[in-house]
């Protein structure tokens, strides 16, 4: 048995969320977003029931999500100062270190590791003077950072940057210190989409020029998108994810067919607060219409979902 499997059962939540045959509540991942500088909490605009909180507001949140059966989280930090490197990752370890004294095991905590809510120009990478981007300098920071995450007690990472590479960064550094069994859900097919504005309102990652075209994937391209995967499946990624889902289901099936690997979806935040705001419209039954977008995932092949409603799948009533 290898380690890539080893790490995809380290404890019931991940195991259930890797069971093929059922759709299993585990396989619903909450985001959660945990700011530096937010004394309680702000609602994040269009994502019902989504909040950018203190660390002391997130802990009472999950604390009400775990009576409710959610276990599974996507943790995004929004540090207090922004930089163009040597990054101060002292909130970020805290911050995981706290959350995970608080729950332990009660909770599966992935981390999302990319540099954009970190630089002072929102890219999810480094540029040299000429503004080529520094790729050397960029897997080095995200490694590091995916480092720090672990040693903090994450359970595992979720790198989104879109940096090549940067899968294989990371396993190396994280084998090189004995952190074999961390598995890796990576953003492996991840599209510069028009879908992301009340996510980079929430952690604050809005780019402050051009936009990520450089090195998010042109959603016209069917053959990069494949590609990507598979990148990221032979650079030692245990998971693999399209983003955005809903908008990206002609791939999943292709996907698990190149890799043989469990390929999950990101119902994003401009795909949620769709169904949000028409039903404020009253143009839509929102729980009816929110149950409907994961049964079509599934329909697809998405293995997991990660979606900003996966705390009230008990209110749909989809699970016993």
């Amino acid at each position: 048995m290898n380690n890539n499997i080893l790490r995809l059962k380290k404890n019931e939540i991940i195991r259930n969320m890797c069971v093929d045959t059922n759709f299993l509540q585990d396989q619903l991942i909450q985001p959660i977003f945990i700011s530096q500088k937010v004394k309680d909490s702000n609602e994040i605009p269009g994502l019902q029931d989504n909040y950018v909180m203190s660390l002391d507001r997130a802990k009472k949140q999950i604390e009400k999500d775990l009576k409710s059966k959610c276990k599974n989280y996507l943790l995004f930090l929004v540090p207090e100062k922004k930089s163009q490197g040597n990054f101060n990752l002292d909130f970020h370890f805290s911050a995981i270190k706290s959350l995970k004294d608080s729950f332990s095991n009660d909770i599966f905590l992935w981390a999302d590791v990319c540099l954009c809510s970190l630089t002072d120009h929102g890219h999810c990478c480094l540029y040299n003077n000429n503004n080529e981007i520094n790729l050397d300098q960029t897997l080095l920071e995200l490694s590091n950072m995916a480092l720090a995450y672990v040693n903090a007690g994450i359970d595992g990472v979720s790198p989104s940057d879109m940096m090549d590479g940067r899968t294989k960064a990371i396993r190396n550094i994280l084998d090189k210190n004995n952190h074999n069994f961390v598995p890796i859900m990576s953003y492996s097919t991840k599209f510069a989409s028009n879908f992301y504005g009340p996510f980079r309102h929430a952690a604050e990652s809005a780019p402050k020029f051009g936009n990520r075209k450089q090195y998010q994937l042109d959603y016209r391209n069917k053959n990069d998108a494949l590609r990507a995967s598979l990148r990221c499946a032979n650079e030692g990624a245990d998971l693999l994810m399209v983003k955005p889902g809903l908008y990206s289901l002609d791939l999943i099936d292709d996907i698990k067919k190149q890799t043989n690997m469990m390929v999950g979806a990101y119902q994003v935040s401009g795909e949620y607060s769709g169904l949000t705001l028409a039903a404020e419209k009253d143009l839509l039954n929102f729980n009816e219409a929110l149950k409907e977008s994961w049964y079509v995932m599934k329909r697809a092949g998405a293995q997991f979902i990660i979606t900003y409603g996966a705390r009230k799948a008990k209110e749909l009533e989809l699970f016993a």
